[in-house]
Protein backbone atom coordinates (compact mmCIF):
# COMPACT_ATOMS: atom_id res chain seq x y z
CA UNK A 1 0.00 0.00 0.00
CA UNK A 2 1.53 3.48 -1.07
CA UNK A 3 0.38 6.53 1.16
CA UNK A 4 -0.06 9.46 -1.27
CA UNK A 5 1.20 13.02 0.94
CA UNK A 6 -0.92 16.31 0.06
CA UNK A 7 0.42 19.84 0.70
CA UNK A 8 -1.92 22.29 0.59
CA UNK A 9 -2.54 25.94 1.17
CA UNK A 10 -5.51 26.88 2.87
CA UNK A 11 -7.47 30.45 3.01
CA UNK A 12 -9.78 31.74 5.79
CA UNK A 13 -13.06 32.67 4.71
CA UNK A 14 -13.30 35.92 7.18
CA UNK A 15 -9.70 36.99 7.20
CA UNK A 16 -6.84 37.73 4.92
CA UNK A 17 -4.61 34.83 5.60
CA UNK A 18 -3.18 31.76 4.80
CA UNK A 19 -2.24 28.46 6.03
CA UNK A 20 -0.02 26.03 4.53
CA UNK A 21 0.69 22.29 5.81
CA UNK A 22 1.18 18.62 4.85
CA UNK A 23 -0.77 15.59 5.45
CA UNK A 24 -1.47 12.44 4.80
CA UNK A 25 -5.46 12.77 4.75
CA UNK A 26 -6.71 16.60 3.47
CA UNK A 27 -10.31 15.38 4.44
CA UNK A 28 -9.21 15.38 7.91
CA UNK A 29 -6.98 17.45 8.14
CA UNK A 30 -9.70 20.44 6.72
CA UNK A 31 -12.09 19.71 9.01
CA UNK A 32 -9.68 19.44 12.09
CA UNK A 33 -9.05 23.63 10.92
CA UNK A 34 -12.28 24.01 10.80
CA UNK A 35 -13.14 22.48 13.88
CA UNK A 36 -10.73 24.52 15.82
CA UNK A 37 -8.44 21.80 16.39
CA UNK A 38 -5.03 23.39 15.62
CA UNK A 39 -4.05 26.51 17.51
CA UNK A 40 -3.29 28.78 14.83
CA UNK A 41 -5.76 28.46 12.68
CA UNK A 42 -8.86 27.38 14.89
CA UNK A 43 -8.85 31.99 15.10
CA UNK A 44 -9.40 32.47 11.85
CA UNK A 45 -12.25 29.81 10.33
CA UNK A 46 -13.72 28.64 8.53
CA UNK A 47 -11.07 27.45 5.60
CA UNK A 48 -10.95 26.45 2.37
CA UNK A 49 -8.79 25.05 0.13
CA UNK A 50 -7.15 26.86 -2.66
CA UNK A 51 -4.29 24.44 -3.54
CA UNK A 52 -3.09 21.13 -2.96
CA UNK A 53 -0.82 19.15 -4.62
CA UNK A 54 0.13 15.36 -3.95
CA UNK A 55 3.59 13.60 -3.39
CA UNK A 56 4.67 9.96 -3.24
CA UNK A 57 7.05 10.62 -0.01
CA UNK A 58 6.32 12.90 2.94
CA UNK A 59 9.78 14.20 2.51
CA UNK A 60 9.03 15.83 -0.71
CA UNK A 61 5.70 16.75 0.65
CA UNK A 62 7.31 18.86 3.57
CA UNK A 63 10.25 20.22 1.26
CA UNK A 64 7.28 21.65 -1.46
CA UNK A 65 5.41 23.03 2.25
CA UNK A 66 8.64 24.73 3.59
CA UNK A 67 8.92 26.35 -0.33
CA UNK A 68 5.20 27.88 0.40
CA UNK A 69 6.72 29.15 3.77
CA UNK A 70 9.80 30.48 2.56
CA UNK A 71 9.77 34.55 1.20
CA UNK A 72 9.43 33.40 -2.70
CA UNK A 73 6.53 30.70 -1.46
CA UNK A 74 4.71 33.33 -0.24
CA UNK A 75 5.37 35.77 -2.84
CA UNK A 76 4.20 33.07 -5.45
CA UNK A 77 0.79 32.71 -3.24
CA UNK A 78 0.69 36.12 -3.39
CA UNK A 79 1.04 36.20 -7.61
CA UNK A 80 -1.14 33.47 -8.00
CA UNK A 81 -4.20 34.01 -5.66
CA UNK A 82 -4.15 37.74 -5.27
CA UNK A 83 -3.91 37.33 -1.68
Amino acid sequence: MTSTFTTYILKSVLFNKTYVGHTDSMSRRLREHNEGKSTYSKRYKPWIIIHKENFNSLEEAIKREKYFKSAAGRRWIKKIYFI
